[in-house]
């Protein structure tokens, strides 16, 4: 009995060991596939100002496309593939140029070789007048006289706001290779290209494409970010 007892105790012992393996193998993979989506595919952000406003909320939490512009050594800069180019209307997430510690989100308004120009509030690309329509005010707790404007900036059609009393006006620039010249949508409040100029490609993080939650405005979850 004794014999039997003992043979007892180490199988249970055995199996202990086995489940703690198990558990602790999964644990790992799951770390291991979570670093890698992280790196490679998908990487959460949250949104610290207005300068998105209407487009992104102070609060939104977003999710952002890694993968769709390369693919990129971690923690370098360096691309080990390229896929494609960020187009006019991409909301991107990247490394401000000024503090690269520090993450920015904008609307890319310009790709290499465009001429960028502001004319008494009326942007042009390419000496091309960028369409906006009126859709109305727009007003918040922090905002208390703004216009809002659906802007057609190539394929893509999006909000932005306009405060009333401000006529801006920026001198022509040429955006050199493989950079591009971003602002905000919430135009007289964002702190962009107009002011540091432009951002390399091998610094970007990736496209904004989705709000997975956002407090206090909880119904804004699941919009995609146009």
């Amino acid at each position: 009995m004794g014999k039997k007892a003992e043979s007892r105790k180490q199988t249970r012992e055995k199996k202990k060991k086995s489940l703690f393996r198990e558990y602790f193998e999964a644990a790992i993979i799951a770390l291991f596939l979570a670093l890698f989506i992280r790196a490679f595919i998908i990487q959460a952000f949250k949104i610290p100002s207005g300068s998105m406003k209407p487009t992104l909320l102070i609060g939104d939490h977003i999710l952002v496309n890694k993968f769709i512009y390369g693919i990129k050594i971690p923690f370098t800069d360096r691309y080990i593939l390229k896929i494609t180019k960020p187009k006019r209307g991409d909301v991107v997430v990247f490394k401000w140029p000024r503090d690269e510690r520090k993450d920015f989100i904008k609307r890319v308004i310009g790709i290499e070789g465009d001429k960028i120009e502001i004319k008494d509030d009326i942007l042009y690309v390419n000496d091309e007048k960028i369409k906006t329509e009126y859709i109305g005010k727009y007003r918040d707790e922090n905002i208390t006289m703004a216009n809002k404007y659906m802007e057609l900036l190539g394929k893509s059609n999006h909000y932005i706001l306009d405060e009333y009393m401000k006529h801006e006006n920026y001198r022509p620039v040429i955006i050199p290779e493989n950079s591009i010249f971003v602002m905000g949508d919430n135009r007289d409040n964002s702190h962009d290209s107009r002011y540091w100029r432009f951002v390399s490609l091998n610094k970007l993080k990736g496209k904004a494409i989705i709000i997975y939650w956002s407090w206090p405005h909880w119904r804004r979850v699941g919009h995609l970010i146009r």
